[in-house]
């Protein structure tokens, strides 16, 4: 039976490493972490439920659950995250709120008040209307550890994580993060039934109660992981937090012509000119105080330098 991570009381709206652990992992455990929606706990009741100012406390949201310890992680370490399962609740929600979102009105506060739409998640979709289904499509939007000193509020991210919001972040696929402090202090939580390019209504997800099964390792970091990176079966991706977006996407993009060179032997120069022709880029949210762009090479096209 694999050790369960409850979400009572052990649920977080920043990444610490002044935290005490709530669970302990050994390095090729598989365990069960529970998150919570982000929202009040408890206060998604109903199709139709309309929140109120009362059930979102700003900045206390994306509550992550956490930190759970990682056995003889140290810093120098890479923590890889293998998302094995991700089993999402019955109702979830997404909402329009004033002052966040792309275009919030920063000295009123209006534009469209708040509002609310409740949704039911069953048989694989997500019943935005009677007429309307969406597929789901699981992600977890806060994934990280302890930043290399004091603490991130969950709203955001960084060289650590946190807030990243990227869709790839699920089943099947793997999230690397550098080590910062003995015990890695590893947070989970802001999970989405499903989530646009660019989270554009702030509350832009289908926010989502889940519980997730994953699995933890430890390598030595590459001497060049600045962000966090992500492996899927057919893809590896970069990942840049940052403020202008330009910047962002420039990190995501150096972050990967770093990985070209070291693991693939592709020189520098080589592997800039490459990602002009062949990279897949995007920016998965800007609506957290800092930005996220991937950047995604297909693992076949690399292949052919191993060759």
């Amino acid at each position: 039976m694999n050790q369960r991570v409850s979400k009572a009381g052990n649920i977080k709206y920043a990444l610490s490493a002044n935290d005490a652990f709530v669970a302990s992992v050994a390095p090729g455990e598989t365990f069960v972490v529970e998150c919570a929606i982000n929202a009040n706990d408890g206060t998604i009741r109903h199709v139709g439920q309309q929140l109120t100012a009362a059930d979102v406390t700003l900045p206390y949201v994306n509550g992550a659950t956490g930190p759970i310890e990682v056995k003889g992680a140290k810093p120098g370490d890479m923590l890889v995250l293998e998302i094995v399962k991700m089993e999402v609740d019955t109702l979830g929600f997404t909402a329009l709120w004033p002052g966040i979102g792309m275009f919030p009105d920063w000295v009123r506060q209006k534009e469209f008040g708040m509002q609310t739409r409740v949704v039911a998640i069953g048989d694989g979709v997500v019943h935005w209307s009677d007429k309307v289904k969406l597929p789901v499509r699981p992600m977890i939007g806060v994934a990280g550890v302890a930043p290399v000193h004091g603490a991130v509020l969950t709203v955001d991210n960084g060289t650590h994580g946190g807030n990243l919001d990227v869709q790839e972040i699920t089943d099947g696929n793997i999230v690397m993060f550098r080590v910062n402090h003995e015990g890695a202090h590893l947070f989970l939580g802001d999970c989405h039934a499903l989530q646009g390019d660019g989270e554009a209504n702030g509350m832009g997800a289908i926010e989502v109660a889940a519980t997730l099964t994953v699995k933890v390792s430890l390598k030595a970091a590459p001497a060049r992981l600045g962000h966090p990176r992500i492996e899927t079966p057919t893809h590896i991706c970069t990942l840049g937090c940052a403020r202008p977006l330009e910047d962002a996407m420039r990190i995501a993009f150096q972050e990967m012509i770093y990985w070209l060179e070291d693991e693939y032997g592709i020189p520098a120069a080589e592997g800039y000119m490459l990602l002009g022709q062949i990279a897949e880029a995007r920016c998965t949210q800007v609506v957290n105080p800092k930005y996220t762009y991937i950047c995604k090479v297909d693992k076949a096209l690399l292949a052919q330098f191993a060759s």
